[in-house]
Parts: structure tokens; sequence; C-alpha cells
């Protein structure tokens, strides 16, 4: 099953991610038809920690 994140907003620029047996999925919700990442579900936790953390936050 795809999902949004809660904290996506509303300008349609999300993505959603679906957890399958072996893989993480990743597209993008104004392409749903299109292209679909897919990553091994070991690096998506990492990615998602990393994130939740700061990591990855834009400094101006």
């Amino acid at each position: 099953m795809w999902r949004k994140s809660s904290r996506s907003g509303g300008e349609g620029d999300c993505v959603e991610v679906a957890g399958f047996a072996d893989a993480v999925g990743v597209r993008d919700t104004k392409d749903r038809q299109g292209p679909t990442l897919s990553v091994a579900p070991a690096s998506w936790t990492r990615f998602v920690a990393a994130t939740r953390t700061g990591r990855f936050a834009t400094r101006p």
C-alpha cells in the first residue's frame, strides 16, 4: 500500500512510499504511473533516521 507522509503539504510536490517484502518503493505523487525508486529496507531506515536528526537540513 502506497502512503504519503502526514507532514506533506498541499502543494502537490510530495512523494509516496510503500513497503514490499524485499524493498521500499518511492514515487512522485504527481506521476503515480511514472518511474519508481526501489531501495533496500535497511537503507531506507538509515535515510529516515538521518532525516529526523536534521542531517539533510539546508542552512542559509
